[in-house]
């Protein structure tokens, strides 16, 4: 008899975007008449920058030749992409970081999920909430939550560290000793970040109690204002306790292309039972040695194009774009009377819902009488009640469309 990993059971429904992308598509189905602007899943509507498709193109010729064929890559990452993470995304910032310290992935959620692999299962987990749904899923999974309470809308094990308006989006630190602790920012769903000196004190706390911090900094290239920090690194300490995860899925639009990267400094350490410290690079080398054979050269050619002069300039112009798109969402919510966060330094939107009402019933609404997709609050944590998420990805002519629509509805 096959057993099954018994964890998947205390999983909760389906994933969020999955109950999102249902309930659109049986309302569509009944109203084919009905044009729904779709601002709720972060994906991206621009098109890949030309810097990125030609370094593509010549990437496929190269193959194409038996000179320039490749087979199996290095499994870490191509050192031509390492380097260039090396040099832009850190020395510009006076952050040292080895090439060897940089593992090319085909996604931040990927390794956001896969790194627990590296962890033991006794490990206390903090998650701050409302949060990217794959860090909680994923230690459903691996048997690092306990049970579901349904009145809580909470798993045993896990503690949860609120994240709303009534601290200023900034979590505090547990009141017990947790030993992984999971940050994102700027913050999906949020939109909102932490100054240097908020992160200073996770730093202090992770070092003063042999903790990891779990760094997802996916959306750093969307900041605006100049004193909040792009890397966890920039902050004293950090490279003894924080791991970082980056992506080109929404600064480069490769949502479709894959390609992301996860930075484990060597001074970063794990203990075994018996208190010997172990590097954690070794340990993810050696998972991804095994269970990873690396992302396509062509990707990764793209990648690193990403940093070639044109490249920075063709990808800051799509960034433009979708942050005009998160000033007119913000903008035109708080002409409708709409409490709003984020929207500065991300490319989300995070508004209060009336009160009287749940955020999956102003979901509904919002679909069934103005036609327009968001993210229900809830779906991100139990502290994501009375929240809805917007994203700026669309087109600026949909968003325009949507805000519109709102707008009307709301002073209707």
């Amino acid at each position: 008899m096959s057993k099954i990993n018994e964890n998947f059971l205390n999983l909760q429904e389906s994933y969020l975007f999955s109950t999102v992308a249902k309930k659109v598509a049986k309302y569509t189905e009944e109203n084919p008449d009905k044009k729904v602007i779709k601002l709720g899943i972060g994906d991206v509507t621009r098109p890949i920058v030309p810097a990125c498709i030609e370094a593509m193109h010549k990437a496929v010729d190269e193959i194409g030749t038996e000179e320039g064929f490749k087979g199996y890559g290095p499994e870490q990452g191509y050192e031509f992409l390492r380097n260039a993470i090396v040099e832009n995304d850190y020395k510009t910032r006076g952050i040292e970081i080895k090439p060897d310290e940089i593992f090319v992935s085909d996604g931040a959620k990927c390794d956001c999920g896969n790194i627990v692999d590296i962890f033991a299962k006794e490990n206390k987990v903090a998650i701050t909430d409302p949060v990217y749904p794959v860090y909680l899923d994923t230690n459903v999974m691996s048997g690092r939550s306990g049970k579901y309470n349904k009145e809580t809308d909470t798993y045993e094990n896990i503690v949860y560290l609120p994240v709303t308006a009534e601290n200023n989006f900034k979590p505090e630190l547990p009141k017990e000793k947790v030993d992984l602790i999971y940050l994102c920012f700027p913050n999906n769903p949020t939109g909102t970040v932490l100054t240097k000196e908020d992160l200073k004190v996770w730093v202090d706390y992770a070092k003063e109690n042999n903790s990891i911090i779990l760094y997802d900094s996916a959306y750093e290239r969307f900041i605006t204002e100049k004193e909040i920090p792009h890397s966890i690194y920039e902050v004293e300490g950090a490279k003894d306790v924080a791991i970082e995860f980056k992506s080109y899925s929404k600064t480069a639009g490769f949502t479709g292309v894959r390609c992301a990267y996860v930075v484990i400094p060597k001074t970063v350490k794990g203990y075994t039972n018996t208190g010997e410290a172990v590097e954690l690079n070794k340990l993810w080398n050696r998972r991804t040695c095994t269970k990873f054979n690396g992302v396509s050269y062509i990707v990764q050619r793209a990648a690193e194009a990403t940093y070639t002069e044109e490249g920075q300039k063709q990808i800051q112009e799509n960034i433009n774009y979708y942050m005009n798109n998160a000033k007119i969402i913000k903008q035109g919510l708080e002409e409708a009377g709409f409490t709003v966060y984020g929207g500065v330094n991300s490319p989300y939107v995070w508004l209060k819902v009336p009160e009287g009402i749940t955020s999956w019933e102003f979901f509904d609404k919002l679909l069934e009488e103005v036609n327009v997709v968001g993210t229900p609050g809830s779906g991100f944590g139990p502290h994501g009640e009375g929240y809805f998420r917007l994203t700026a990805f669309g087109t600026k002519e949909n968003t325009e469309k949507a805000i519109e629509r709102i707008k009307n509805w709301k002073n209707g």
